[in-house]
């Protein structure tokens, strides 16, 4: 097999473009590359892993790496399924570098192993994003009838929105093209703004891009079934489709995927009203989850997606079918969390239409989500008036007589208003800069309580990242990248040093499968497996986990977490600390001593437990 890896590197502005190879065993993958890339061009970088077009579920992930302009730092984003039509140009990777003199399209084509071509095309985002189907999408359908058909096979496409161009947040979209069609099931590389990136450094607004190029990629399913015998006792397809029950349905909880099996287990520790539920008592978040989520929000859910059996996959043939639809609606929690309860919304028709108006201008979800949040808490307490955020009216921002469908609508209507005004930055709304830098601004003109109400993870001077969406110190961790699970998540108490530990562990297990474009919901065999295949097919295992630590090590190098800025973040350590022995009933000596110290000073212990996760990382991640 081929022991190069192949980048085609292409700079925007000039046109210019060339293919570079790379040694397996010096590089593995488009992470440990793409690092080196980012470093040496400031390049965005997307490729495919070793196993793209193999048998291996899960293996055609397009990754994205670079320094995102939201966090600051080194990002990894990736996108389910859209390696496959990748992997036909016969090369590896994709680095952009320079940038285009006018918003264009990247045409990348590849037919019957002939040179790549590669072209460049301007486009009038502006009038395309507002025709009447808008955003990514109306961008899409431009991009496929103008030139899918020059494709022998099906092509893929990626776009951005608006919110590429006016914020730091704008995500990338793509869906699956079936039957000469764009279907409806979207696909993002959301975290970290690397449509941002695309567009507002360098000036591209799309990529289309496929051919016919075959590899002789790994498909002898013989020999993997034995592997997994070996390991498991089991073939491949009954051990991945063991591993993705969560994903598909599971039975326990009669519901799947993450939205359906979250919001059945969350019960006591659901988070709502910008994280204002975190003060609730315990009877009055499971009051809430039975009326709001259990009796309707969920149930909406199974009875729509989980019963109708509404489910599709990425665009790669996959046992766990994840995408869970309700017509064109693609059920995820996260966003549905950040732009549902979050934002006071509990009714799958205003979250749905919130959820698709941010996707229609490109934001990645969970960020915008946070921030609307935060915006809608700080109106309903009158720290904001709506006109200075460009609104019509004040949110119904409490449980207390909340009316689940018409007050959840009214909520999603406000929110809609908040999108159009940070695209349009009325009011006093600018976040070209970040959330972040724009909440530190309000917090030296009207009080730092504006920004004691905004939850985020900070990074250097401007970077920011909006907290996966579990109630648990892990997703506050200062590690090198956040807002993916680049970190431990788990609900335990930890002394935060040990936390500290587990999480850079979880850092280089999630490196194993993004290095090699596999997907983590197969993680229950590819964390263990993966390695052992690099081993079985390159003979190179040692190696490739050396590169791992070595990887991890260097991302960290550049770790300029910054502690806590928001007193929400203090409140919501101090809260799960103090449920975990009220409701949970640990008695574990530690915990207590840990909350006694936050009741009494909780900056004081709040940057003790921060610098104790840290020291964990650090001794973990070090180089030598």
């Amino acid at each position: 097999m081929d022991t190069t890896i192949r980048v085609l590197v292409v700079n925007v502005n000039t046109s210019f473009y060339r293919i570079d190879r790379y040694k397996l065993g010096d590089f593995f993958g488009p992470v440990d590359l793409g690092l080196h890339l980012s470093g040496k061009h400031n390049s965005l970088n997307i490729g495919t892993g070793l196993f793209a077009g193999s048998i291996l579920p899960g293996s055609n992930r397009l990754i994205f790496s670079g320094f995102s302009p939201c966090w600051g730092g080194f990002f990894i984003s990736s996108m389910g399924g859209a390696g496959l039509e990748f992997n036909n140009l016969g090369i590896n990777m994709l680095a952009i570098v320079g940038k285009a003199s006018t918003p264009s399209i990247l045409y990348l084509n590849r037919n019957h192993g002939e040179e790549i071509q590669v072209e460049i095309y301007p486009v009038n985002t502006s009038k395309i994003w507002d025709k009447e189907k808008k955003g990514v999408y109306a961008l899409m359908e431009y991009t496929f009838s103008k030139y899918a058909s020059s494709y022998e096979s099906k092509p893929r496409i990626l776009v951005t929105g608006p919110a590429a161009a006016e914020t730091d947040m704008g995500a990338i979209c793509s869906v699956p093209i079936q039957d000469n069609k764009l279907t409806n099931v979207d696909t993002w590389s959301g975290r970290g703004g690397f449509g941002s990136k695309l567009y507002g450094e360098h000036g591209i607004a799309a990529v289309i891009y496929g051919g016919t190029h075959l590899e002789e990629d790994f498909r002898d399913r013989s020999v993997a079934d034995q592997w997994f015998k070996d390991k498991y006792n089991q073939i491949l397809a009954v051990k991945d489709f063991e591993a993705t029950t969560k994903y598909r349905f599971d039975p326990k909880f009669q519901t799947g995927g993450t939205f359906g099996v979250n919001y059945t287990n969350v019960s006591g520790k659901l988070i709502a009203f910008n994280y204002k539920s975190i003060y609730y008592d315990e009877n009055k978040r499971l009051e809430l989850h039975k009326k709001l989520i259990l009796d309707h929000y969920l149930k909406q859910f199974n009875e729509e997606t989980i019963q109708t059996k509404q489910q599709k996959t990425c665009g790669e043939p996959c046992s766990a079918v994840c995408k869970k639809m309700n017509g064109k609606y693609k059920k995820d929690y996260e966003p549905y969390q950040t732009l549902g309860p979050l934002c006071g919304i509990f009714d799958q028709r205003a979250a749905e239409k919130l959820v698709n108006y941010a996707d229609t201008l490109g934001f990645d979800a969970i960020s915008v989500g946070g921030v609307l949040s935060w915006l809608l808490e700080c109106v309903d307490d009158g720290l904001l008036t709506t006109e200075e955020v460009g609104i019509s009216k004040k949110p119904k921002f409490s449980p207390a007589e909340f009316d689940v469908i018409s007050d959840s609508n009214h909520n999603a209507e406000i929110g809609i208003e908040l999108l159009d005004s940070i695209i349009q930055k009325r009011g006093i709304l600018n976040l070209s800069e970040g959330a972040r830098k724009f909440g530190r601004k309000l917090s030296r003109s009207k009080g730092k309580e504006i920004l004691d109400k905004f939850v985020y993870v900070a990074f250097a001077r401007k970077g920011w990242m909006v907290p996966n969406q579990y109630w648990t110190p892990g997703v506050l961790s200062p590690m090198a990248i956040m807002g993916k699970y680049y970190m431990y998540y788990g609900n335990e108490f930890l002394q935060p040093r040990d936390l500290g530990r587990l999480a850079a562990e979880r850092f280089q297990s999630e490196l194993v499968m993004d290095n090699l474009g596999v997907c983590r919901f197969h993680r229950g065999w590819a964390e263990e497996m993966l390695p052992v295949i690099v081993e079985k097919i390159y003979g190179l295992k040692d190696k490739f986990l050396h590169n791992i630590s070595m990887t991890a090590s260097r991302i960290n190098s550049r770790n300029a977490s910054i502690f806590w800025e928001s007193e929400r973040n203090l409140d919501f350590i101090t809260t799960f600390l103090k449920r975990k022995i009220e409701i949970d009933k640990d008695t574990d000596p530690e915990l207590k001593s840990w909350l006694e110290k936050f009741e009494n000073n909780k900056f004081e212990a709040g940057l003790d437990f921060w610098y104790e996760i840290h020291k964990g990382i650090q001794e973990s991640l070090k180089e030598f």
